[in-house]
Parts: structure tokens; sequence; C-alpha cells
């Protein structure tokens, strides 16, 4: 496919990605693109999982793994399961559905949920670093008090700049899973509400210590990341992806009104040597685990989702960098 056959073929997708194509890569109005997220909480992937939501505003019955995780019946299944309520409400975000399309008082009904570690208050997040970036933004979408969390990321940030779901092990080092998914979180969480100065400067610390590696080495020895940080799969998940951690920094820069950095490069070339030989980029693994319903191309197949992130990744990089 050329690139108007690729966006053409992009432009066929679900309402949860056409209105992103349409936006980023179409160059629609914004009426149209509005319009066509508007039909999230009606049609497709976000109708299909808001349907799925329960009565008391979770789903599967449980915070982070479905209810009978914690009760011990979760039959023996290779992977994590993505059912439950944090990565059903991750995903309705980054779809784009409006909050108001959700269960009414959604926001107060998970104020009554538990987290599966230590019996602890939803809205106010647990010790792991991933899962708090997740209700961050999550609450700040929904319009929930996550002021406990906004004071968390500053007071648990390591002396390196990002952060390690393993600091309450004993970790000081930072790891590229835990500050991806906190910067992430921290800048959907800034777009939402404005933030405070002390949040946003803790999300400059963990981009510069991502950008310091340039995405993909270890600073220690100049050493290239294994294959985790490589490949290419969508949903994302928690995984460190360096075409994630490039978008991520894309946005960044937009929203600080600032210039491509030169460190991404390498990153930005691996995602352009990444494009296969059809125009597109193709899914090279699956994350093993139950979900309701897959939302994009298996193994080995063209992926619509990554494909629409590298595109817009390249053409931002060829309109502005260095």
């Amino acid at each position: 496919m050329d690139d108007d056959e690729v966006l053409a073929w992009l432009l066929e997708s679900d309402p949860a990605l056409r209105w992103q194509v349409q936006r980023d890569l179409a160059g629609e109005r914004r009426a149209v693109w509005e319009a066509t997220r508007a039909r999230t909480a009606v049609e497709g992937f976000g109708a299909r999982l808001l349907a799925l939501q329960d009565d008391d505003g979770q789903w599967a019955g449980g915070a982070y793994f479905p209810r009978e995780v914690r009760e011990g019946t979760f039959p023996d299944e290779p992977g994590q399961p993505y059912t439950a309520t944090t990565w059903s409400l991750n995903q309705l975000r980054e779809w784009g559905v409006p909050a108001c399309a959700l269960r009414p008082g959604t926001a107060a009904l998970l104020a009554a949920v538990r987290w599966e570690y230590d019996d602890l208050p939803y809205w106010g997040g647990e010790v792991d670093v991933c899962i708090n970036a997740f209700t961050l933004a999550d609450g700040a979408w929904l319009g929930a008090d996550v002021s406990q969390l906004e004071r968390w990321f500053p007071e648990h940030q390591l002396d390196d700049g990002g952060w390690n779901c393993e600091w309450v092990e004993g970790s000081t080092r930072a790891s590229f899973h835990s500050t991806l998914n906190a910067v992430v979180g921290l800048l959907d969480h800034e777009q939402r509400t404005g933030c405070s100065d002390a949040l946003r400067a803790a999300r400059h610390r963990g981009e510069e210590h991502l950008l310091e590696r340039h995405l993909l080495r270890r600073l220690s020895t100049g050493e290239p990341l294994g294959p985790w940080a490589t490949c290419f799969a969508y949903p994302y998940r928690w995984a460190y992806r360096a075409l994630r951690a490039a978008d991520h920094l894309r946005a960044a820069a937009l929203h600080d009104g600032r210039a491509p950095d030169a460190r991404l490069a390498e990153a930005v070339q691996l995602v352009r040597d990444a494009r296969d030989a059809d125009g597109t980029w193709h899914q090279q693994l699956r994350h093993e685990g139950r979900v309701w319903f897959d939302v994009d191309g298996g193994v080995g197949e063209p992926s619509r989702w990554l494909t629409f992130h590298a595109l817009r990744l390249l053409r931002w990089w060829d309109a502005t960098a260095p």
C-alpha cells in the first residue's frame, strides 16, 4: 500500500482509532473528528466495553485482577488477565470515550473499591508505580479525588529521576517500564487538570531519565536494551516499548511547546526501519492473558494501532526535528 492507501485503511477502523487518525493524520476539521470521537460511546470497542461494566462500577469484580484471582478460584491460564477495572478504564480513556458515558457516579462507586494489595482504597493508589500512574490518569479523566497520588509521585521519584515498582523491595535504580508508565500518566493528568509545578517537574525529570538513555540504551554501559524494548506490540499494557516512549515524548514536546529532542533520533530510526513492505507496522508479539475482546491484529499481522502511532511519530519528527 502507498501512503494514501494506508491512510484509507486506517480510516476504516473502529471509532476509537478513527477519530485520532482524522485528527492527527488526515487533518480533518475539529467538528469532524469530535463527531467520530463521540461515537466511541455508542459503537465499536468503546460501546462493547462499557456494556461490561458492573453495577458497582467495576469490571470483572476486581480492581487490578478479576474477583476470582482474589478468591483463589481463577483458572490456571498463561499471562495476566486484562479484564479487571483498571485495565478497562485505561482502554476507555485511551480510546477517547467520554467520562459521562460510564455508569453514573462511577468515580464515587470506585471510591468504595479496594486494591488487592493491602486492601487499600482505590483512588489513593497502592505501592506499584505503574498501577498508580494508571489510577492518576483515570482519576483525572473521571473527576475523582486523586490528591493523594499527586503527592505520591514526587515523593517516590528515585535519585536518578525515574521510578521503579520494586522500590518497596529496596530498589534504588529506576526501571524503564515504571518510568515510562509514570510519565505517561503524569502527562495525561496534566493535560486534564493543569497539575502543579511539582508534578510537572517530576514528569520532566522522568522524561530526561529516558532521553539520557536515548530510549534504547543502558546509561552505565551504553549497551542496547533487550528485545522487550524494541519489539512492536499493541495494546502496550505495562511494558516498555521504544515506540510508545517516543510517541509519549512527541506528545510531551507538543504539550510543553518544545522542539524534538535530538536524543530521540535512534528510536525514531528504529521505528522507521520496522515498517513492513506492505506499508504498515506488524504485531510482533501478543501479551498473554485473558481479554474481553481483541482490538488489533494477531502476531505477524498488520496492526492499525501500531501503524497509526508510528506514522504520527514520523510525521512530527520529519516536520520539526533538528
